[in-house]
């Protein structure tokens, strides 16, 4: 007996300190269920009477540690913020554009969004070509409102765009081939009211100037351009029969305030100031000093475990004691710091144009709506406020209006072209600047 137990012993001595965490747990649990029972005493009897508690299935979902999780997240007061910005330019509702970058796979670029293996294979069956995504070729997306995938598409080259539509039992392909002219057109102008209506007047479409909008993001703040600001645009047009039909960004030149800022595309699909350095300010993954344990996943089919209706997880939990610091993950503004009842008090920074981060749930705000945060600022006080049942921190990443997952989401990087790709970059550069001329 005494060898058991010296073996037994031995063996969760060498389990991972979570597992030994949780297996005590689970220990103590089942003896304090076997031992304890509630009774009432009644004076006079010999032996106590026991009593039953039945506990309802609703009871029994907020014993289970999941439940320490936002019971819902779908408040009204919740939306992301929007500005004139984003009003004024006008997008495919849910549609969501990616650049492939070294090493991507179709499967590493939609999951992060919650996308099912499945679909993604159904996809890769009709179509095996989506196995060898090139560098710098571009995919477009849109969602059902369950999550689902509903149309994906694929700009292989100038020539090619490969469509994928959801049917009953998977998915069609269609493909496109343009067969126009490219040529090369340099748009300019000058603000006087709003950048989008002064871009209009330029000649640039709505796409092109959103594309404009993303290429600027990290360098520009576009609500606070001033009246006599000017911008040169160069711009790849496909014409066909007299039309314009798809146009490509090559270069652009704004200058605001005396100041001149660039933004050029390289081989891979990119934009680069005029030496190949990243425009993009670079993230944090994880909003705290130090990584602490996931207690709720990302999950856009999620079923919650309190309310037993799906809800989906549009984010992370963090199981991080209250009065923990939270860190804003990448330079931004505050748009909103304010309590509400389900995410509590809690804090949504804007990062350029395309990404948004949230936190939910802080014990204390630190920040105010319109406040500058560089990465690693403290922005609050993590807690369990709002529609929690236990202190954890509930942290969202949005991609253009779409929730990502924090864990595998592809964030922006600081790097800049290096060695070969930088040579032939800044070649391209000698050769779009002299065309970037402002009047």
């Amino acid at each position: 007996m005494q060898q058991i137990a010296r073996s037994v012993a031995l063996a969760f001595n060498n389990l991972p300190r979570p597992h030994r965490v949780m297996l005590g747990s689970l220990t103590v649990v089942t003896l304090a269920v076997a031992v304890w029972r509630p009774f009432v005493y009644h004076p006079g009897e010999t032996s106590p009477i026991v009593k039953t508690i039945e506990i309802d299935k609703n009871q029994l979902r907020t014993l289970l540690p999941e439940a320490s999780e936002p019971l819902d997240q779908t408040a009204s007061d919740d939306e992301l913020p929007q500005d004139e910005i984003d009003q004024d330019v006008t997008a495919e509702t849910g549609t969501h554009d990616y650049v492939v970058s070294s090493g991507d796979t179709l499967s590493n670029v939609l999951n992060q969004y919650g996308i099912d293996m499945g679909e993604i294979s159904q996809l890769v069956k009709i179509d095996n070509d989506l196995r060898n995504l090139q560098l710098g070729q571009q995919l477009s997306w849109t969602l059902t409102d369950e999550g689902q995938l509903q149309r994906l598409t694929w700009e292989m080259s100038r020539r090619e765009t490969r469509t994928y539509d959801r049917i009953d039992n998977g998915f069609k392909m269609s493909s496109e081939l343009q067969k126009g002219e490219w040529k090369n057109s340099v748009l300019t102008g000058e603000v006087n009211d709003s950048f989008v209506s002064s871009a209009q007047r330029a000649g640039l479409t709505s796409a092109e100037i959103s594309n404009v909008i993303k290429a600027l993001q990290w360098q520009m703040d576009f609500r606070k351009l001033r009246a006599g600001d000017k911008f040169s645009v160069l711009m790849s047009r496909e014409e066909l029969d007299g039309k314009n039909e798809q146009s490509q960004l090559l270069g652009v030149r704004l200058r605001s305030g005396g100041k001149d800022y660039y933004a050029i595309r390289a081989e891979d699909g990119k934009f680069y100031d005029r030496t190949g350095s990243g425009l993009a300010r670079g993230f944090m993954r994880f909003p705290t000093v130090k990584q602490y344990r996931v207690s709720s996943n990302f999950n856009p089919r999620r079923l919650n475990p309190v309310t037993g209706r799906i809800a989906p997880h549009k984010g992370v939990d963090f199981a991080v004691p209250i009065g923990t610091p939270v860190l804003a993950v990448g330079d931004g503004e505050v748009v909103q710091a304010k309590r509400s009842a389900g995410a509590g008090n809690y804090v949504a920074i804007r990062h350029g144009r395309q990404y948004m981060t949230r936190y939910m749930h802080m014990e204390k705000l630190l920040v105010k709506p319109g406040d500058k945060v560089k990465r690693g600022d403290r922005i609050g006080l993590s807690g369990s406020t709002g529609r929690s049942t236990g202190p954890h921190l509930h942290y969202e990443i949005w991609i253009n209006n779409q929730a990502v997952n924090p864990l595998t989401a592809k964030l922006p990087r600081t790097e800049g072209l290096t060695g070969k790709d930088r040579a032939e970059f800044l070649a391209q550069v000698r050769e779009v600047l002299p065309q970037l001329k402002l009047n």
